[in-house]
């Protein structure tokens, strides 16, 4: 690794499955591990920076995805475990950094790769973190402008452990996603490969095919965004880190966020209509009328042609309108 910088109704019914985005009012709520993400528009950006030989700048298009606001949390994480019986990372029982809301860290690449997987996710790619981090403008050397702020990070030991994951709300990218910069190193999907950036493809890069491999040691995947215990010097936004796959040396400050392109998540989003629709449905069935109208609006947000909604939207203005 690079030592020098660092419902209950009609059961019958189908759960009916297409493509569409979700709203705010209807990402609010979904399950813990799909509400907390921020869509990433699509667009262009400035990737990699004068800072170092492997960060040549060149610029890329990404269409839109999604990526978690938050770093994953030892809350998070221990629900991975105790559903698949997946074994703790290093550090788990550590009491400066094992609360429910502190990252999890001490976890390989590989680690990080199942977690994403079974919440139905992926790891980022290195141009997704990276594009999530500069935000709306594009090159920004840290996520909130381009002057350092320790008041907005956590780096270089100044604190001495692992904040919770939702700390540091005035260090947010532009795109509102939390401590890309300090915390913990995040992996990402990518191999790394330091003559990467003079070849890569300007459209949705996904990164090298094969890893550089250092001393012999096996090839390496990128890591992103300095950790509490790295210097200033790693916390810009096109810095590039890297270690084995499977290796958690340096762990106790290794973490990482899930990422989604946005045709995954809107599967999600549809069944959550159909939910919705649903409660929708037996409110009806119990006169409460208003509640209705507010649930159908909801999967409308979703679906906003669906003829069985719409039909269900008139039939309950109907009965507003007769009871007024």
């Amino acid at each position: 690794m690079r030592s020098h910088r660092m419902l209950h109704l009609v059961g019958a019914m189908a759960m009916g499955i297409a493509a569409t985005t979700i709203s705010p009012t209807l990402a609010a709520g979904l399950p813990g591990a799909e509400q907390d993400m921020v869509l990433i528009p699509k667009g262009e950006f400035t990737m990699g920076s004068n800072e170092h030989a492997d960060e040549h700048k060149h610029q890329v298009v990404l269409d839109r995805y999604w990526i978690d606001t938050y770093e994953v949390s030892n809350a998070r994480y221990k629900a991975f475990m105790t559903a698949t019986a997946h074994p703790a990372p290093a550090y788990w029982d550590d009491p400066r950094l094992n609360k429910p809301n502190q990252p999890v860290v001490g976890v390989s690449w590989t680690d990080a790769h199942a977690f994403c997987q079974w919440e139905g996710k992926r790891l980022p790619t290195e141009a997704e973190w990276e594009r999530a981090a500069k935000g709306p403008d594009g090159n920004q050397h840290y996520p909130w402008g381009h002057t350092l702020d320790p008041k907005k990070a956590n780096y270089g030991q100044h604190v001495g452990r692992t904040m919770p994951v939702d700390s540091y709300p005035e260090g947010v990218s532009g795109y509102g996603v939390y401590n890309m910069a300090g915390n913990v190193f995040e992996w990402v999907d990518d191999w790394y490969e330091p003559s990467y950036y003079k070849q890569s493809v300007a459209l949705n890069p996904k990164g090298a095919k094969e890893g550089y491999n250092f001393a012999n040691q096996g090839p390496v995947k990128v890591l992103r965004g300095g950790s509490w215990l790295a210097p200033a010097t790693s916390l810009h936004t096109s810095h590039r880190f890297w270690n084995q796959p499977d290796n958690n040396s340096y762990g106790v400050g290794l973490g990482f966020r899930c990422a989604k392109s946005e045709e995954a998540v809107s599967e999600i989003a549809i069944q959550k209509a159909r939910e919705t629709f649903i409660q929708a449905l037996t409110a009806m069935g119990v006169e409460k009328n208003t509640e209705a109208l507010s649930l159908i609006e909801q999967a409308l947000a979703v679906e906003p042609h669906n003829e069985e909604y719409l039909a269900t939207r008139d039939l309950i203005q109907k009965t507003l309108s007769r009871k007024r």
